[in-house]
């Protein structure tokens, strides 16, 4: 199987979509016996150890949506691209795309006016020319079916795994420099992207300060050239107010993410959008109770193994983490079942059912996870 990747994302910030694709491409180069035939093509800026395939192709000319657009489809002529970013070259045929969600429509105030546009025009280009939609549950794929006016035998759900941390190596020193060692605190993950619903959470966790020797640790920023500014100046003036001891984290190494959901109590996560949600199963991984929303996508990935909220109540989510910190019975429930879940499936899996996709066969479909159905 002949295949060329598109590695823009070597050249990107490691967030949840460069994610999926380093570790799908990783595991189709372990999982494959072709994978010699596969390689990635990168732009001159590309971070080489951030590079999943060994067969690495050079394609020096420009970069960013310059390269992606002009160089890449150039340099590929002919042969098969895969892309894995929710971009790809509009215009290039024999070309596979995954589209990890429909934010730009579903939540297009979340976005800059720009960065909206533009992708609402790559996706009604890419879905004319690419033969095969990828994408990573089956909410997105009714999404992009809706409002990309997809045909369903044209889209394709290929799930992520979290296997990923089993790698990782935990950095505890950041639980010492923070401040957390023998203290019981709760990990509220996801930037302050207005869709992770950070001022609601903080707003909940304001009517927390009759918790004593509890700590709240919020991990994650903003990438202001793509997000819109409402909502994203969060003060923790009415925290302190409260009595509640804020601890801001900011960006953290995957080893320090892994120790910080290793010593926590739960996660609170409870998101208003998303296209699968990762952050709730790389929490399970290491053991961390999770705190959701009934958001499809996320119900989807997390079945009936986290806890969940109603993310547009401050009162709910507020009562849920006050739950979870205080029941510990409840809390090693969550945390055994979480287990489960999340060590059930790993990447090997999504490697499968890719290549299965890519070599043309017939498709199908795994038994659905188990999805709850909230209250």
């Amino acid at each position: 199987m002949h295949l060329v990747v598109n590695g823009k994302f070597t050249a990107q910030r490691l967030t949840g979509v460069q994610r999926v694709a380093c570790e799908l491409m990783r595991a189709v180069g372990c999982a494959d016996s072709a994978a010699d035939e596969i390689e990635l093509a990168v732009p001159n800026n590309a971070v080489e150890s951030a590079a999943p395939l060994d067969r690495l192709r050079r394609v020096p000319w420009l970069k960013g949506d310059l390269w992606e657009q002009i160089a890449l489809p150039l340099a590929t002529r002919g042969e098969l691209l895969l892309s894995l970013c929710n971009s790809g070259p509009v215009f290039k045929r024999r070309h596979v795309v995954m589209i990890h969600d429909m934010a730009v429509y579903d939540t297009p105030h979340t976005f800059s006016w720009l960065f909206r546009t533009w992708y609402r025009i790559k996706f009604a280009l890419l879905i004319r020319h690419a033969p095969i939609l990828l994408t990573v549950s089956k909410f997105s794929k009714t999404r992009i079916c809706e409002l990309l006016g997809a045909d369903e035998s044209r889209v394709r759900v290929v799930r992520p795994s979290v296997g990923h941390f089993g790698r990782i190596v935990s950095d505890g020193a950041i639980v010492e420099r923070l401040g957390l060692s023998n203290v019981k605190y709760c990990v509220i993950v996801g930037s302050l992207d207005p869709r992770k619903n950070l001022p609601r959470v903080l707003a909940a966790v304001e009517r927390l300060g009759h918790l004593r020797d509890v700590k709240f640790v919020v991990v994650g920023g903003a990438n202001a050239r793509v997000f819109a500014r409402a909502g994203l100046d969060v003060s923790d003036a009415q925290a302190r107010a409260s009595n509640v001891e804020i601890v801001r984290a900011g960006y953290v190494s995957d080893g320090e993410l892994k120790a910080l959901y290793e010593h926590a109590a739960c996660l609170a996560f409870p998101s208003l959008y998303e296209g699968f949600g990762l952050p709730p199963l790389e929490a399970m991984f290491c053991g961390c109770p999770a705190i959701v929303s009934t958001h499809p996508a996320v119900a989807e990935a997390c079945a009936d193994a986290a806890m969940y909220c109603d993310a547009g109540s401050i009162e709910d989510i507020a009562a849920k983490i006050e739950q979870m910190l205080t029941d510990d019975a409840l809390r090693a429930s969550y945390r055994e079942k979480g287990l489960r879940h999340a060590h059930a499936h790993g990447w090997d899996r999504a490697a499968r059912e890719l290549i299965k996709i890519l070599k043309g066969e017939t498709y199908e479909t795994e038994p659905a996870m188990a999805v709850r159905s909230p209250a």
